[in-house]
């Protein structure tokens, strides 16, 4: 390369390295002074509008039908027939598949042969006890006729005995022969032997008798033996016939089936539990989303809450259900409580399917046509209301036991929706000015003193309602009627857990005003200002000299 050549290139370079040089400069003006001159002391505003609210809980969960039932098999053995596959609607009580059952058919044979068996015993026992029956029957025959043997030889013996005696005399007084007597003497033994023989014979028909009741009785109990043994043997044959059935697996429910967890031939094992065969959803036009809630959230959802949710299947389409349930049950992943809530879900055109995954958004709050700012204008502080000193809020004037749950509305905040609502003459002004400077003067009073804090509180209320009384009769009957709404719309509206605020406006000085508002709902992005700002005014939101902006803590989010 000649000289001239690296003059050139030397040139070029110095060139080169002067063009970056001037765009950097240019980029850097135009960055931090993009209107063309630095703006030290611009604010960013927004302007409050009307609008909607609509306050919400994130949460996923799964899609899954509404009733689920799990089909199993109570018998271990193998499949020999499938009759439902996916997807497959099924009735209530028809058979989706078959277990084997030539050893249950074989055991259900031996069993009713038994029973058959038995059921014989029984008629022989039953044929036992009437052949009893009847030889007791014959037996107390023999007896009665026993018995009346008896009966006649007792009549005999008597009639033989006093023809002896008769004899005995006649012989002592000489009119008898001794043949005479010895032969009244013989028939009277005779009678007497008879007599003996037929009473020994009553008492062995007694003793029979007796013997065929205890034959009976052995027979009756052989039966009743018999009968429970049939009774046992039926209960085998319908256990037998039970898993007979049982080898049918049928579906309990209408529905369709969404999982098969069993091939042709595969052999199952009911041993500890029933294993799943098929899993039948009972309704997919119904559906239900199990969502895990934070506990931080779990407060606000409520049954009946309007819910909205996507899923990855549909990209940009949103489904809707509705709270229907919050399970009291919770569980811990990782450190962190998680409760379900059920959500129920109208599924017709049976385009969501179980086991979608959901990411939801739980409607807990909606606020129609209120104003709203955007929740920067609530962080943002101007150096004199850094973090380290916090905005003040403005006192209540008159706080009763329950201010945790609804805060009081302050007469101010009435007067000034009043004043901005209502056309009111300059006298009318200056009297409402007297009556709350009045009932700013008693409560301030209290403050400080070490009197009894109820009967400040009541002190307060009563002066609080004196200035009520004294506005009212100030106003006319069209403008009472205005103010009795307005009292009415802020005390529903302090009632919703309000929150105190401050934002700040642009005054007149071109400085940051401090205003004290009454913060409603919020979606996060917007916040509802239930009193203390007006539609159309300009808050701001940032900016500022930027070695004095800073952000404070949000507030009351």
């Amino acid at each position: 390369m000649t000289g001239q050549d690296r003059g050139s290139f030397e040139l070029m370079r110095r060139l080169a390295i002067f063009a970056v040089l001037a765009a950097a400069a240019i980029g850097a003006v135009v960055y931090f002074y993009p209107g063309g001159a630095p703006a030290e002391n611009a604010y960013r505003l927004a302007r409050a509008d009307r609008g909607d609210i609509v306050a919400s809980v994130s949460a996923t969960g799964t899609i899954n039908p509404t009733t689920t039932v799990i089909v199993g098999s109570q018998l271990s053995g193998q499949v020999v027939e499938i009759l439902a596959d996916y997807n497959s609607n099924v009735k209530a009580g028809q058979v989706v598949a078959r277990i084997n059952s030539d050893q249950i058919r074989a055991k259900l044979d031996a069993a009713r042969a038994d029973l058959e068996q038995m059921r014989a015993n029984r008629m022989v026992q039953e044929g036992l006890i009437e052949k009893v029956r009847a030889d007791t029957e014959k037996a107390r025959a023999a007896l009665a006729d026993m018995e009346a043997q008896v009966a006649r030889n007792e009549a005999l013996h008597g009639d033989a005995e006093k023809i002896f005696q008769r004899q005995s005399d006649l012989r002592a007084r000489g009119f008898a022969a001794e043949a005479a007597v010895d032969t009244a003497r013989a028939t009277r033994d005779a009678q007497a032997a008879s007599l003996n023989s037929s009473k020994a014979q009553v008492n062995s028909a007694k003793a029979a008798i007796m013997s065929l009741g205890a034959d009976l009785r052995v027979a009756e109990a052989n039966l009743a033996a018999v009968t429970a043994q049939i009774a046992q043997r039926s209960a085998a044959v319908r256990q037998i016939e039970v898993d007979l059935r049982n080898s049918e697996i049928k579906s309990p429910v209408n529905g369709v089936v969404i999982q098969r967890n069993v091939e042709l031939g595969q052999t199952v094992a009911a041993s500890l539990q029933a294993p799943e065969l098929f899993r039948i959803a009972e309704d997919l036009r119904q559906m239900e989303i199990a969502a895990n809630i934070d506990e931080s959230d779990v407060g606000r959802i409520r049954p009946g809450q309007r819910t909205t949710f996507t899923v990855n299947a549909y990209p940009g389409r949103t489904f809707e259900g509705r709270v229907k349930q919050v399970r009291l049950g919770s569980q811990t992943v990782q450190n962190v409580v998680i409760y379900t809530a059920i959500i129920s879900v109208e599924n017709p055109r049976l385009e969501l399917l179980p086991g979608m995954t959901a990411n939801l958004r739980i409607e807990t709050d909606r606020r129609e046509n209120v104003v709203r700012i955007p929740n920067a204008a609530l962080r943002w502080r101007p150096p004199a209301l850094a973090p380290e000193a916090p905005a003040p809020a403005a006192p209540a004037l008159a706080q009763g036991p329950d201010t945790a749950a609804a805060r009081p509305v302050r007469l101010t905040e009435i007067v000034e929706a009043l004043t901005a609502e209502v056309s009111l003459t300059p006298d009318q002004l200056k009297q409402i000015e007297s009556a709350v400077g009045g009932l700013r003067g008693v409560f301030t009073s209290g403050i400080g003193t070490s009197g009894d804090p109820a009967a400040l509180r009541e002190r307060a209320r009563n002066a609080r309602q004196n200035a009520d009384d004294r506005i009212a009769g100030i106003l006319t009957p069209e403008q009472r009627a205005t103010f009795e709404a307005i009292r009415k719309r802020l005390a529903e509206g302090g009632g919703r857990n309000a929150q105190i605020g401050r934002v700040f406006v642009v005054g007149g000085d071109g400085r940051p005003q401090g205003v004290t508002v009454r913060i409603g709902a919020t979606d996060g992005g917007n916040s509802e200002i239930l009193s203390g700002l007006d539609a159309d005014a300009e808050v701001i939101i940032g900016g500022g000299p930027k070695l004095e902006t800073q952000r404070g803590p949000r507030i009351g989010f």
